[in-house]
C-alpha cells in the first residue's frame, strides 16, 4: 500500500503501480513527460472541456501554455538535460494550432489512470473527488460568465446596427445559419445561458445537500469541515450572474417577443427563489438527544444575507425556533407545506433571535444561546415504537421582502432529527435511534424515513466510527472484533468473517431484541463498552493493550497453550460496561486452565486503575502473546510514595488480591486449539490471519531498555476481592459462607428472587460509604444488622448464578446498616442473578471448530 502522504492524489496511487500496467496509456504522450507533470495534471479541468466552441478553445490554449511552463520548471528542478527541454518545446509547437487535441489526450490518460487505480485499489482518493467537483463547478461558472459576455457584446452590436459587427458576432456565437437575424440569435443565446445557469445552480444545490449529509454523519463522529465560506461564495457568484442576465433581458426590450421575454423572466425568478430559500441553513445543530428542562443552543446562517440584507437600513428580521413532529416535518417538505405558523409540538422558551450581520466574519447568522424545551407533546406512535424511537426536529423560520418589488420571501430550515427525553435512563435508547438515523438516512429523503435493515458492513463502519470518535482514539476496531460483534448480534456460530459480509442487520436486532441469555440489547451492551473505554480505558486501548471484543471460548483457545501467567483483557460479555482479566493458571493436576477475574466497572476503576490492579496481581506475568506486563503497563502505573509524607505519616495504599479457597478442578476436554494468534500489533511475527493491507495494525517498537518484573507486593493494607471464576463452567458455592463475606451474622440458606440488575454504571451516585473514598476495609468490616426472617427461598428454584459483584456487596452492606433510602432490608433484592447457560452465551460456542480465517 502507498504511504499516507501519497494517497491524497490520484498520481500518488498511479506511481505505486507496476509500469507495465500503465504503458498502454502513454502512447500519444510520453511517460517521462507524464512523470514530470505529477499530480498537477489531475488538478486541471481537462475532463470538463467537452466541445469545440470559443470558450473551450480559449481554455485549451491557456492550459497548453500552463502545461509547457510546468514541464519546463519540473525538468529544470530535476536536472533534466537539454534534450528533454527541446522535446517540451516541440510539444508546444505541435499542439499550438489545435490545443483541444492535447485536452483530449490528457482526458484519455486520466480516465485510464482512474480505471487502473480502481482495478487495483478499489477506490479513488477522497481529495481527488473533492478536487474534481471543484473543477467541474469552476469550469461551468467560467463558461456561464463567458456566455453573459457574449450576450453583452450582441446587445451592443444590435444597438450599433453595424453589419460588420453582426457577422463577427455570428461567428463568435456560432449561430446555425447565415440568415439568422441578430434578434433571433439574442433570444437563442439568452435561453441557452439561462439553461446553463439552471445547470450550475443544480451543482450548488447538490453541494449544499452534501454539506448537510456530512454534518449529519459528523453526529456519529465522521470528520467534517463545517466552514460555509465555499458554499456562500458559490451562492453569491450565481446571484451575480442572475443579476447580469436580468439586466440583459431587460435591456433586450423589443428585440424579444413578449412570450419569450416572460418565459425568461419566470425562469430567472425561479432560479433566484430556489437559491435564496436553499441558502438558509442550520449551522449549529441542537443536541440530537434533547432532555426537557435543559438549556441548549443552536444557530442558523443565511448565505445570501449580506447580498439582500446587508445594505438594507431596515430592521433585520427575527428568526423563530419551534419544535415539530415527524408528520409536520413531512408536510413542510411538500410543495404547499404549512408556513411559519405551523403549530409547535413543544414549548420552547427564548426562541426568537434577530439575524445579525457580521462584516468582519462576512456572514449573516442568528445564534440561539439559551433555548429551553419546557415540555413536549407526544404524538401517537406506530406499533411497538417507544418514546425513544419518536423523532422530532426544530424548525427555524423567518421572512423578509426582496428587491424593489417587495417580493415576500419565507425562509425555513429544519434541524437534524432529534429524540426528546424526560429522564436520563432514556438516553441510551435515544442515542441508538439517532445513531441509526445519522448513519443510514439518505439525502433528499422524506422526513425522517430511514431503512429498517442495512448491510452488516455498513454497520461495522458505523460502529468503528462511533467507537473512535466517542473514545477519542485513532485506533479503530480490527477484523477479529467485527467477527465477535457479528456473532453476538446475529447469534451465529460462524467462524468466518466472510460468512457475515453479505448479511444485513435490522433495527430490531440492533436495539429492540434482547440478546440470548442476557437482559440487554446489542446497542446497550456496546454503548456500555463505549462509556467504560472513554472514561477509564482510553490510553490502554490506544496503546493496543486491550483485545476487548473477544468471547470467553476464544480466550480459552488462545491462552490454553501459553505459559503460566499469560493474560489478556476483554470486555465482559455478560455485564454492561465491564472489563475482565483472563489468565493462565495451573490446575490441581498441573494442567493449564483459564481463569476470568470478576469484571471491573467504571466505578471500580475510579477507585484503583486497571494498570495498578494488574501490577497488584503477581500471578499475572506476560500480556498476550509474550510481552512482560511491566513493559506493557509501566506507563499506566500510578507512582506510589515511599516513606513518610511531609506531615510524618506513613502512606496507606489499597492493593487488589484474588483469593481462591478451593483447589481448581481437573478441566474437562478442551476445544481445539488450532486458532489464529490474536495480534494487537505488539508481536508482528504472530499474525497468521490474512488481513487487507490497510487494516494491519501498526507494530509498536520494542522497548530499548529492560524493565524488571514486579516480584512481590509490599506488606501494605489489602482489600479482598471476590474470587475469580473458571472456564468452562461457572460454579457457585452452596451457601454464602463459602464466599468469605466479612459479616459476623450467620448466613441465610438461600437467595432472594429478584429483578434483572441494571448493569450500566451511568448513575453518579456513589455505591460506597459517603465518608469513605479509598479505604473499603473500614466499610466492609462494619457490623451488619439483622436480616428479616422467613424471606429466603431455596436455591434450587433458580439457575446457577454468577458471583456477586463488588457493587452488590457494597449495596448489601449499606442496606443492612439501614443507610439506604429503603431503610430495613426487608425483601429487597440483594444479589442479582444473571441467567443463562452457566453464564456462557450460546452464541459463542463457535470455536469448537477450526476457524476458516
Amino acid at each position: 500500500m502507498p504511504s499516507k502522504h501519497q494517497v491524497m492524489s490520484l498520481w500518488g496511487l498511479v506511481s505505486q503501480m507496476p509500469p507495465e500496467k500503465l504503458q498502454r496509456l502513454y502512447v500519444d504522450f510520453p511517460h517521462h513527460l507524464r512523470h514530470l507533470l505529477g499530480d498537477w495534471l489531475e488538478n486541471q479541468p481537462w475532463e470538463f472541456l467537452v466541445g469545440s466552441d470559443v470558450f473551450c478553445h480559449n481554455m485549451a490554449s491557456t492550459l497548453l501554455s500552463a502545461t509547457v511552463q510546468h514541464l519546463q520548471a519540473s525538468a529544470r528542478k530535476q536536472g533534466e538535460g537539454s534534450a528533454i527541454l527541446q522535446h517540451i518545446s516541440t510539444l508546444e509547437s505541435i499542439y499550438q494550432r489545435d490545443p483541444l487535441k492535447l485536452v483530449a489526450i490528457f482526458r484519455q490518460i486520466l480516465q485510464g489512470e482512474k480505471k487502473a487505480v480502481m482495478e487495483q485499489f478499489r477506490h479513488l482518493p477522497m481529495p481527488f473527488h473533492w478536487k474534481q467537483e471543484e473543477l467541474k463547478f469552476n469550469t461551468a461558472l467560467q463558461r456561464l460568465q463567458h456566455r453573459v459576455g457574449e450576450i453583452h457584446i450582441l446587445q451592443e452590436t444590435l444597438q450599433q446596427g453595424t453589419e460588420a459587427g453582426q457577422v463577427s458576432l455570428h461567428s463568435l456565437i456560432q449561430t446555425p445559419a447565415n440568415g439568422t437575424k441578430p434578434s433571433e440569435a439574442l433570444a437563442s443565446l439568452l435561453q441557452d445561458t439561462v439553461g446553463e445557469l439552471e445547470a450550475v445552480q443544480a451543482l450548488v444545490l447538490k453541494r449544499i445537500q452534501i454539506w448537510k449529509r456530512q454534518q449529519q454523519l459528523a453526529g456519529n463522529g465522521a470528520p467534517f469541515d463545517d466552514s460555509m465560506t465555499l458554499l456562500q461564495e458559490r451562492c453569491e457568484s450565481l446571484v451575480d450572474v442572475y443579476s447580469q442576465l436580468q439586466q440583459e433581458v431587460g435591456a433586450a426590450g423589443g428585440e424579444l417577443e413578449s412570450k419569450t421575454r416572460a418565459a425568461l423572466i419566470s425562469r430567472l425568478d425561479e432560479v433566484l427563489r430556489t437559491l435564496v430559500t436553499s441558502s438558509f441553513l442550520v449551522e449549529k445543530q441542537p443536541p440530537q438527544v434533547l432532555k426537557t428542562q435543559t438549556k441548549f443552543s443552536a444557530g442558523v446562517r443565511f448565505l445570501l444575507g449580506l447580498r439582500f440584507l446587508g445594505a438594507s437600513s431596515a430592521k433585520l428580521p427575527l428568526v423563530r425556533a419551534d419544535m415539530v413532529t415527524e408528520k409536520q416535518a413531512r408536510e413542510l417538505s411538500l410543495p404547499q407545506g404549512p408556513g411559519a405558523g405551523a403549530e409547535s409540538t413543544g414549548e420552547i422558551t427564548n426562541n426568537t433571535v434577530p439575524l445579525e450581520i457580521s462584516v468582519s466574519g462576512n456572514c449573516c447568522s442568528a445564534l440561539f444561546k439559551n433555548l429551553l424545551l419546557k415540555k413536549i407533546k407526544r404524538c401517537e406512535r406506530k406499533g411497538t415504537e417507544s418514546v425513544t424511537e419518536e423523532k422530532c426536529a426544530v424548525l427555524f423560520s423567518t421572512s423578509f421582502t426582496l428587491g424593489p418589488n417587495k417580493l415576500p420571501i419565507q425562509l425555513q430550515a429544519l434541524s437534524l432529527p432529534l429524540v426528546v427525553i424526560v429522564h436520563g435512563n432514556q438516553d441510551n435508547n435515544a442515542k441508538a435511534t439517532i445513531l441509526w438515523d445519522n448513519a443510514f438516512s439518505e439525502m433528499d429523503r422524506v422526513p425522517f424515513v430511514v431503512a429498517e435493515r442495512v448491510p452488516w458492513e455498513k454497520m461495522c463502519e458505523t460502529l468503528n466510527l462511533k467507537f473512535m470518535a466517542e473514545v477519542g482514539t485513532n485506533q479503530g476496531l480490527l477484523p477479529e472484533h467485527f467477527l465477535f460483534l457479528a456473532q453476538k448480534i446475529f447469534n451465529d456460530n460462524s467462524l468466518s468473517i466472510e460468512a457475515f459480509q453479505h448479511r444485513s442487520v435490522s433495527w430490531s436486532q440492533f436495539n429492540k431484541e434482547i440478546l440470548l441469555g442476557r437482559g440487554f440489547t446489542f446497542w446497550q451492551w456496546f454503548d456500555g463498552v463505549l462509556d467504560l473505554t472513554k472514561r477509564c480505558l482510553k490510553s490502554y486501548w490506544s496503546d493496543r493493550l486491550i483485545i476487548g471484543f473477544i468471547s470467553k471460548q476464544y480466550v480459552t483457545s488462545l491462552l490454553l497453550n501459553e505459559p503460566d501467567g499469560t493474560f489478556l483483557l476483554r470486555f465482559s460479555d455478560s455485564e454492561i460496561g465491564g472489563i475482565t482479566i483472563a489468565h493462565v493458571i495451573r490446575g490441581q493436576d498441573g494442567s493449564p486452565q483459564i481463569e476470568n477475574i470478576q469484571p471491573f466497572s467504571a466505578k471500580d476503576l475510579s477507585i484503583r486503575s486497571l494498570g495498578d490492579r494488574i501490577r497488584d496481581l503477581a500471578q499475572l506475568k506476560n500480556l498476550y502473546p509474550k510481552k512482560p506486563k511491566d513493559e506493557a503497563f509501566r506507563s499506566h502505573y500510578k507512582h506510589e510514595q515511599i516513606g513518610k509524607d511531609g506531615r510524618g505519616y506513613v502512606p496507606a495504599t489499597i492493593k487488589m488480591t484474588v483469593e481462591r479457597d478451593q483447589p481448581l478442578p481437573t478441566p474437562e476436554p478442551q476445544m481445539p486449539t488450532m486458532v489464529p494468534t490474536y495480534d494487537l500489533g505488539m508481536a508482528p511475527d504472530s499474525m497468521t490471519m490474512q488481513l487487507s493491507s490497510d487494516m494491519v495494525p501498526q507494530v509498536y517498537p520494542p522497548h530499548s531498555h529492560s524493565i524488571p518484573s514486579f516480584q512481590a507486593l509490599p506488606p501494605e493494607e489489602s482489600v479482598n476481592v471476590l474470587r475469580s471464576f473458571q472456564e468452562p463452567h461457572l460454579q457457585m458455592p452452596p451457601n454464602l459462607s463459602e464466599m468469605s463475606l466479612p459479616f459476623d451474622q450467620p448466613h441465610p440458606q438461600g437467595l432472594l428472587p429478584c429483578q434483572p440488575r441494571e448493569h450500566a454504571m451511568s448513575s453518579p451516585e456513589s455505591l460506597l460509604c459517603s465518608d469513605v473514598t479509598m479505604v473499603e476495609d473500614s466499610c466492609l468490616n462494619q457490623p451488619v444488622g439483622g436480616f428479616t426472617q422467613g424471606t429466603w427461598v431455596g436455591e434450587d428454584m433458580f439457575p446457577p448464578l454468577l458471583p456477586p459483584t463488588e457493587q452488590d456487596l457494597t449495596k448489601l452492606l449499606l442496606e443492612g446498616q439501614g443507610e439506604s433510602a429503603g431503610g430495613s432490608l426487608g425483601a429487597q433484592a440483594l444479589l442479582q442473578p444473571s441467567y443463562g447457560q452457566s453464564g456462557i452465551s450460546m452464541s459463542h460456542l463457535d470455536l469448537r471448530a477450526n476457524p476458516s480465517w
